[in-house]
C-alpha cells in the first residue's frame, strides 16, 4: 500500500475502515489522508470551470475510481477520496459532499444533483462510546442510470438501484429498488417507472415530486 509516494503498511485503523468495523478517524493514517484529500480538493474547486482537463487529473488522483467521461461540478466535498468510485458518464452536479469513511459506488451514467449529500458514518447511540472518536463506516451504492435530484440526503448503508429517481430533498434511509421512484423524508417508493418512462426519459409527474 503506498502513502505519499512510499510504500509502508496501512495502519490498523485504515484496515478497520476498509473492514467495514469501527476505528478511531484520529489516526495519523488517516489524519495524513485526509489532509492530502483536502488539499487536493482546493486545487479542484479552485480550478477555472473551463479547464477541466486539469480538474479531471486532480479528481482521478484524489477518488477511488473516476469514469471516463464522468463530471463533478465544484464545489465538491468528501474526506478522503479513495473509499469513492464514480462510474463512466456520471455527473454530480454543483455543491456535492460526500462522506466517505465507508465506501460510496457510483454508477455509470448516474446524475447526481446539486446540493446532494451521501453519508457512510454512523456514530454509536452511546455517548460514552462517541467521545472516543470511533465510528463505523456503512457503505452507500448508487447504480448505473439513477437520477438522484438537488437537496437529496443519502443515508449511510443504503444501496438504490439501477435506474432509481430519488426526488429532490429526500431522505432516503432503506435500500430503493431499481426502476422506482421514491420520495420524501423518510423516502419511499411512489411508483415503479414504466417502460414507457423507461423508454422515453421523462418523469410523469414532475410538478408533484421535484
Amino acid at each position: 500500500m503506498t502513502n505519499g509516494g512510499h510504500e509502508r503498511p496501512v495502519s490498523s485503523e485504515r484496515q478497520k475502515m476498509e473492514r467495514g468495523e469501527p476505528f478511531c478517524y484520529l489516526d495519523e493514517d488517516l489524519s495524513a489522508a485526509y489532509a492530502k484529500a483536502q488539499a487536493l480538493l482546493r486545487r479542484i474547486n479552485e480550478t477555472p470551470a473551463e479547464d477541466a482537463s486539469l480538474r479531471d487529473v486532480l479528481l482521478k488522483d484524489l477518488l477511488g475510481h473516476f469514469g471516463a467521461g464522468a463530471r463533478v461540478k465544484p464545489p465538491f466535498r468528501c474526506d478522503y477520496g479513495f473509499n469513492i468510485a464514480i462510474g463512466a458518464n456520471a455527473v454530480l452536479n454543483f455543491g456535492c459532499a460526500i462522506l466517505d469513511s465507508g465506501t460510496v459506488r457510483i454508477g455509470d451514467y448516474a446524475r447526481i444533483g446539486p446540493g446532494v449529500h451521501i453519508y457512510t458514518v454512523c456514530h454509536s447511540l452511546d455517548p460514552m462510546l462517541r467521545r472516543t472518536n470511533q465510528i463505523i463506516p456503512r457503505g452507500v451504492v448508487i447504480g448505473d442510470d439513477a437520477w438522484i435530484a438537488g437537496g437529496a440526503i443519502i443515508c449511510p448503508g443504503v444501496t438504490i438501484g439501477d435506474g432509481a429517481v430519488i426526488g429532490a430533498g429526500s431522505v432516503v434511509t432503506a435500500d430503493v429498488p431499481p426502476m422506482a421512484l421514491a420520495a420524501g423524508n423518510p423516502c419511499k417508493v411512489i411508483r415503479r417507472l414504466s417502460a414507457e418512462e423507461k423508454n422515453d426519459g421523462y418523469v410523469r409527474e414532475p410538478e408533484t415530486v421535484f
